[in-house]
């Protein structure tokens, strides 16, 4: 009897650790069941709808932020516009003056900056076509993209040229072309051939 009560007690211990752990998986499996019911159709149509809020908002302050910076720039670069309808004619040629200098000055600094950028440029160029060696990649130049059809056309044409060349050439006649040699020989043999006759 004690070895069924023991049996009994070994069973009813493993039937109490089955509820527990099925208890802990019903609890898991409400857990994610309200992780799942959280987000709602109607919340995520109203979370995608905040967000296009707040990106239109982001998108309008950085436009604000480059216009106002784009303005700042012109008046340092520029200066400040003038009011020229009361200046008299020295006014008005030392600002000319002043606005050549400037305009002088910028594509100066303009053209040493171009030819700044187009040695840059060749450098990269350069170090790029040196890695590439150095890989062992070699950069296979971007064909020509051709139409299989206009070799095709073109022979046809260059055919259809020949062809109109040889119709539009005139017969002639072996006479017009002999050298005039040959006919002063004809008629010596001639002369020579009626003397002998006589």
């Amino acid at each position: 009897m004690a070895d069924e009560e023991a049996k009994k007690a070994k069973q009813a211990e493993i039937e109490r650790k089955r509820a527990e752990v099925r208890k802990r998986m019903e609890e898991a499996s409400k857990a994610k069941k309200a992780k799942k019911g959280f987000m709602t159709p109607e919340r995520k149509k109203k979370l995608r709808l905040l967000l296009r809020k707040k990106a239109a908002e982001e998108l309008k302050k950085e436009q604000e932020r480059k216009a106002a910076e784009r303005r700042r720039i012109i008046e340092e670069r520029c200066g400040s516009p003038r009011n020229l309808s009361d200046a008299s004619e020295a006014e008005l040629q030392t600002v000319c003056k002043e606005y050549w200098q400037r305009l002088y000055k910028l594509e100066g600094d303009k053209f040493d900056l171009e030819h700044i950028q187009k040695i840059k440029a060749q450098e990269i160029n350069d170090l790029n076509a040196q890695v590439n060696d150095l890989r062992g990649k070699f950069v296979k130049p971007a064909l020509k993209k051709v139409s299989k059809y206009e070799n095709k056309f073109a022979k046809l044409q260059k055919k259809a040229a020949e062809f109109n060349f040889r119709n539009q050439l005139k017969v002639v006649k072996k006479k017009e072309f002999t050298l005039e040699e040959e006919e002063k020989e004809k008629k010596i043999k001639d002369s020579v051939l009626t003397k002998a006759k006589k």
